[in-house]
């Protein structure tokens, strides 16, 4: 009981870090070439997976072999770009906006798999889909002009970020998750440092220490949320990441001046159900498969 209430006060402390991280973001991408700031919050990130690989049984060498390297790199490269891709979502279509799309991350997630991975899907978890889907479609709000174009950039940053996660799942495969989250940061961090030095921007003062918020933010929350999986399964979990959702939200209005809209609401609130409920039936056909495979 004890290990379950601290794996939710793990998730609720890298949810609430993340959404700090997430307003820092928007505020440094208002002023800084987001391929720069993204640079940056890589190098301290890859330092700490370096140190937590250094911590882990097996150390470094370890950590290291791969029997997918050019998937893991790709990996890496993806969440380097999807981050990039989110920063400036913030600058051009706001936070709050920008991550009530990205909460259609799950739905995503579960189209992708069919083709992808060769996961089959029920028709619960396509009714959902298809839910989420018309949820979105709200949330974009087109009108008589089609969709303003903006709202493209965060829909492109929730469809890496799918990408993402279904490498991450194939991987899984044949890698231990201390592998995976070891490139995730080293490899972004190396194909980084390869294009941000172009976007070099010299930092006020005071902007020197957004950044060091940002990175500190940026690894604090990955660790909570580490610790909070090693408590919980991810059917336990992942609903409560929504919660980022509602704090971007509050962030967005009272610290940026951003406006929600009915659509933002209403779509909202559609996208998160059919995403609760795939994340649940996923949780559910996973156990059923597990029983079946069962030796015993």
């Amino acid at each position: 009981m004890e290990s379950k209430r601290n794996g939710y006060l793990f998730t609720l402390l890298a949810i609430g870090i993340f959404a700090i991280q997430d307003g820092i973001s928007k505020h440094l991408g208002g002023l800084y070439p987001p391929v720069f700031i993204t640079m940056i919050r890589f190098w301290a990130f890859a330092v700490f997976c370096l140190l937590m690989a250094m911590r882990a049984k097996g150390g470094l060498r370890e950590a290291i072999a791969t029997k997918r390297p050019v998937l893991q790199i790709l990996r890496g490269t993806m969440l380097a770009l999807q981050i990039v891709v989110v920063i400036t979502s913030f600058s051009l279509v706001g936070l709050a906006h920008s991550q009530a799309i990205f909460a259609a991350t799950p739905i995503f997630v579960a189209l992708l798999s069919v083709p992808l991975l060769g996961e089959k899907v029920g028709w619960r978890r396509w009714t959902a889909i298809l839910i989420g889907l018309c949820g979105v479609i709200v949330i974009l709000e087109p009108g008589a002009h089609g969709i303003d174009p903006a709202l493209l950039v965060p829909l492109f940053a929730g469809a890496i970020f799918s990408l993402y996660v279904i490498a991450t799942r194939f991987v899984s495969r044949d890698d231990p998750a201390s592998t995976s989250f070891f490139y995730t940061g080293v490899a972004g961090a190396v194909v980084l440092s390869f294009i941000g030095p172009f976007y070099w921007a010299p930092l006020a003062p005071i902007d020197w220490c957004w950044m060091a918020a940002l990175c500190v933010t940026g690894t604090s929350s990955h660790y909570f949320l580490i610790r909070a999986y090693d408590l919980l399964d991810a059917a336990a979990v992942q609903p409560l990441t929504y919660l980022q959702l509602v704090l971007a939200a509050v962030i967005g209005v009272t610290v940026f001046g951003e406006r929600l809209t009915s659509h933002m609401i209403i779509g909202s609130m559609i996208v998160v159900g059919a995403g609760i409920f795939t994340i649940w039936r996923e949780s559910v056909v996973a156990r059923r498969r597990s029983a079946d495979t069962d030796p015993r």
